[in-house]
């Protein structure tokens, strides 16, 4: 589908049936034209990642004023510090540091609304991203799957981190510029979460799972791996996903309230670099209206939750 605007208003074409849309026909930086904005934003919602090519003028400030037209900036991280306030460098020569499934930060009660990568290296092969719907991924289950996720609440943890899903440990060693699992871990994070939440702009129902689930409340050890593999499994079936083949200034943003994504650590030795900025969300609410809660550590400096009160 082709959706073509009013003069000077970027054209979104969808690129899957579930899951993606390129924009075409826009400059992203500061002060873009308010229908712009818009239909950005509408676009997102829809689509639940969007992919903008041709933006190599863009630089961390660029970045970070272009984002801060869609919402409030959270900091960088909870815990890795990259150099920057704001922005999140994710630099490697081997493997990867998200190469397992997930949606950005769920170990802290206001997760992330959405997320803005910007490619800045990237290698001659390999380093694509996947991401998947979760909404799609909720309307496809059944009635009975739907009574028992509707009710079902996780326990999110930042011990369940990026570096546990790389297969060889002594790869830690070898992501030039990625962070540690010390560092990832130097504060503990815990939240808990419903497995279904509802969106707070669109009101569609999403799986709220990836790999920081630490279990599911009032199920045991065996039990919540046994739920977690059967809905997960549901998230990332091919056709709710979308993959993109990185180019030197592309930008992806996506809805981190209706997706997971997937970095794929296949590009050997060659140099991947991207920056990611995250937008500030609210606590998930479940079906029966219950909000997220703290388990352990305070996202307040990450979520800058001081300039949102004043």
């Amino acid at each position: 589908m082709t959706l073509n605007l009013e003069r000077q208003a970027p054209a979104v074409r969808q690129i899957g049936g579930r899951i993606g849309a390129r924009i075409d026909g826009v400059r992203l930086g500061a002060d873009l034209d308010p229908e712009i904005v818009a239909t950005i934003r509408a676009a997102l919602l829809r689509h639940k990642v969007l992919f903008v090519r041709g933006q190599e003028h863009l630089d961390d400030a660029g970045q970070l004023a272009f984002a801060e037209q869609l919402g409030t900036l959270t900091t960088a991280h909870p815990t890795v510090n990259s150099g920057s306030a704001h922005v999140l460098t994710l630099n490697a020569t081997r493997g990867m540091a998200a190469n397992s499934w997930h949606t950005d930060v769920t170990f802290v009660d206001r997760i992330p609304a959405i997320s803005i990568l910007r490619g800045v290296h990237i290698p001659p092969y390999g380093g694509t991203t996947v991401w998947a719907n979760t909404v799609a991924a909720y309307d496809a289950l059944t009635p009975p799957l739907r009574a028992l996720v509707d009710t079902l609440w996780a326990r999110h943890t930042n011990e369940y981190d990026y570096a546990a899903a790389i297969e060889d440990p002594e790869d830690d060693d070898q992501h030039e510029g990625a962070f540690s699992r010390e560092e990832f871990r130097s504060t503990y994070y815990e939240a808990e979460h419903p497995v279904v939440r509802v969106h707070p702009e669109t009101g569609e129902r999403s799986l709220l799972l990836g790999h920081f689930v630490k279990r599911f409340v009032g199920l045991n050890s065996s039990e919540s791996s046994a739920v977690f593999q059967l809905l997960q499994n549901r998230v990332t079936r091919l056709e709710n996903t979308v993959r993109w083949t990185w180019q030197p200034g592309d930008v992806a943003l996506w809805d981190n309230r209706a997706t997971q994504h997937y970095a794929v650590a296949d590009f050997d030795h060659h140099r991947r670099e991207v920056r990611r900025v995250t937008l500030v969300g609210d606590a998930p609410v479940s079906v029966d209206g219950r909000t997220s809660t703290v388990v352990a550590g305070s996202s307040d400096a990450y979520t800058r939750i001081e300039e949102l009160i004043s």
